[in-house]
Order: C-alpha cells, then structure tokens, then sequence
C-alpha cells in the first residue's frame, strides 16, 4: 500500500476518535480499532468512527477462543468489512483456519504471535522458554498452514519470518519515532527500520494520538518513509 501506517485509534471516546481520524485521514493508510473502543461501543461505535472514510479498517480484537466460537464472531463482524482482522495464533490450526474460512474474500485475517510488551524473561514466565523470535516463527509457520493472510509481529521477527512466506501480510506494532518513549513496548523499531526489515503494515498509535499536534505528527512520520 502506498502508506503503511495505520493510526491505532485508543479511546473509548467515540467524538474523540471521529475527530482523530478526520485529523490524520490524509497522513496515514488506515485506522486500527482495537478492544478499548469495540469493549465500549461495539459494532456500532466502530461503523460511526469510520462513517464517511474511504480509509481500511483494521479491527484489532485478537479472537481466541474455540473454533466454532471464533467463527461466529467473525462472522458477526462482517458487516463491519474489516480489511484486516486479528486472531490469536496460539489458538491452533483448526481455529486459524475456521477463522479464515468464515471471513469475507476481502479481509485480510492476520494472527498474532508474541505481544510486543513481552520479552523473553515475560515468555520464559508463561513456559515458553526459547524467546520471542522462536517462538514467532514457530506461530508464523502454524498460520501459514492454517491459510492465513500473515501475522502480527515485532519488527525484531518480521525480517526472518518474511524470509520464509515472501507474500505473508506483516503487521508490525511496536513502532516507535526516533525519540519517542516505548511505554509498555518492549521490542520496537523506528517506522523506517521497521519498513526496511519488511513490514506491511506500521501500527502507531501514541506517537501520533497523543501529540500535541496529531496531524502534523502522522505528517511527519509518513514523510519520514
């Protein structure tokens, strides 16, 4: 796509986000909605939010639940027409694959594979003792199987995960202006080393929502790829 960033609208507030990505509309490729907002409002507080914009919708819920039950949630979101739609990868190939079958032609059904607030220690934590960038190929390998379109990643792992699927969709959260604070993202790049080392799709979501000027700073970042 010709902007790769999609602009990750979180609030609960359904002005503030409608006026955010009026705001950005222009500077960036698209908008993230993700648990926040959908927890507060639903179907329809996404559909008022992306009233009237041409921009795609990349809804961000990490589905993870059993086949039959993700199924069905996808298929309650498809009036929504998602462009891209997130599922947990840990949830298996049999939920992977009911996921993408249930989803219409045009949305993109990405899964996830290791949060980029968790690092080894956090993984090694949770009985998963051979790091995030094991572990994300080894989840990118299972969504590949189950049809999937791509996965969501670190910038750390999008390089050699894209190695092995040359046509997978990336989506890369964890992506940081040089200078800004990571906050609770541990594994970040900036939004060109990201692009460079492969990634389809740049999550950016307080770099740009909470500046003083969010316009300008989704113009900044843009012109900075």
């Amino acid at each position: 796509m010709s902007n790769p960033v999609f602009v990750a609208v979180d609030t609960p507030d359904v002005a503030a986000a409608r006026a955010l990505v009026a705001a950005v509309a222009p500077y960036v490729g698209g908008v993230k909605l993700g648990l926040e907002f959908f927890c507060a409002h639903g179907p329809a507080g996404i559909a008022a939010v992306m009233e009237g914009q041409s921009l795609p919708l990349f809804l961000d819920l990490k589905l993870h639940d059993i086949p039959n039950t993700v199924a069905g949630a996808v298929r309650s979101l498809a009036p929504l027409a998602p462009s891209i739609l997130t599922v947990h990868a840990a949830g298996g190939h049999a939920m992977l694959a009911a996921a993408r079958a249930t989803a219409l032609p045009g949305t993109h059904v990405v899964a996830v594979t290791v949060l980029t607030s968790l690092d080894d220690a956090d993984l090694l934590s949770a009985g998963v003792p051979d790091g995030a960038a094991t572990q994300a190929a080894r989840l990118a390998r299972l969504t590949r199987g189950a049809g999937l379109n791509g996965i969501v990643c670190s910038p750390h792992e999008v390089a050699a995960v894209k190695a092995e699927w040359a046509n997978g969709l990336f989506v890369v959260p964890g992506v940081r202006p040089a200078g800004s604070d990571a906050g609770d993202q541990k594994r970040v790049m900036t939004p060109a080393e990201a692009l460079k080392a492969g990634a389809g799709v740049l999550v950016i979501g307080r770099p740009i929502t909470s500046a003083p000027d969010p316009a300008a700073a989704a113009a900044a970042i843009a012109a900075s790829l």
